[in-house]
């Protein structure tokens, strides 16, 4: 396999690269304790899934 014989610029390095984005999580509001969390996933904050009750949240100590 050949090696390349010339130099790409960096204009043209970052014109690929430009793409390379991290992204946020899409988040919504839990309905329960209006807590901002993940799509999908059971509430760190209070423990509800879909209007249910799923794990029960103990208080976090310091």
């Amino acid at each position: 396999m050949a090696n390349p014989t010339h130099r790409h610029s960096r204009s043209r390095r970052d014109k690929r690269r430009a793409h390379w984005k991290g992204c946020l999580p899409n988040l919504v509001v839990c309905s329960d304790c209006k807590e901002l969390k993940i799509p999908h996933r059971v509430c760190s904050h209070c423990g509800d899934y879909n209007g249910k009750k799923v794990i029960e949240i103990t208080s976090k100590e310091k």
